[in-house]
């Protein structure tokens, strides 16, 4: 599933089309009459969290790529795309992806301050958004889109070991000072991955994802499925301190 930081990256891929009329629609999808969107002006791409938004007049097209949803950029699959846009110069398509027309203002809808990777987030919001769960497991936490939007299950096994905090840990035993340090790991480690990934050099940073090994303490890692999310979730029981 693309994490935040892959959805900027594609937003900043597509701005060619921006403020470019489609003048073809087609796709595989039944959530909305695909044909409304030709000869209409692509007005905006945004992004939030792991929703990439594709800004017409009067609606947005919603894009969640879900575990196993992809794009193309002026190029095709040979499976049929859930969406295809053709432009006077290029084309967008998207597959095996969970799309939704929204009529309704995208301010309504989204708490742009709560996107990790947005000019508006506001940690001071996360931290209270905290407060109010004292009982979450710090794992499930890191995964609530309505505070870490964005954030996904690589970002979470990092930044819970970038912290030394237990997965396992409800986000109400964690001292301030712990929870500080995790709404600002959550977004410094997006930020990371971000550049990372322009550079195709992401996984050899993961310092506990996937691993088999501490780094630190050299002992075997844990792996198991946690919390409500029932993620894979990777950590030592050695240096992660369970709060």
């Amino acid at each position: 599933m693309p994490e935040g930081p892959s959805i900027v990256i594609l937003k900043e891929a597509v701005q060619a089309f921006r403020g470019k009329k489609v003048i073809a629609a087609s796709g595989s999808t039944k959530k909305f009459d695909v044909s409304r969107l030709t000869g209409k002006k692509v007005i905006d791409f945004k992004s939030w969290g792991k929703h990439f938004l594709i800004c017409f007049d009067k609606f947005t097209v919603r894009v969640h790529f879900l575990l196993f949803g992809s794009y193309r950029i002026n190029e095709q699959k040979d499976s049929t795309a859930r969406l295809h846009l053709a432009f006077t110069k290029g084309e967008l398509n998207f597959y095996a992806c969970s799309l939704a027309l929204i009529e309704t203002p995208l301010d309504d809808i989204y708490d742009w301050s709560a996107d990790v990777m947005s000019d508006t987030w506001n940690a001071g919001n996360a931290l209270k958004k905290l407060q109010k769960s004292p009982a979450t497991l710090v794992c499930d936490a890191l995964l609530d889109q309505t505070i870490f939007a964005g954030v996904g299950n690589i970002i979470k096994n990092e930044v819970l070991f970038r912290i030394r905090v237990h997965p396992e840990t409800e986000v109400g035993n964690l001292p301030l000072a712990k929870r500080k340090e995790l709404v600002k790991e959550a977004v410094q480690y997006s930020f990371d991955f971000l550049a990372w990934k322009k550079n195709f050099e992401l996984k050899k940073h993961w310092l506990i994802h996937t691993k088999q090994t501490c780094p630190r303490d050299h002992i075997p890692v844990i792996k198991k499925y946690l919390g409500k999310t029932n993620r894979r979730t990777f950590y030592c029981e050695r240096c992660q301190k369970k709060y």
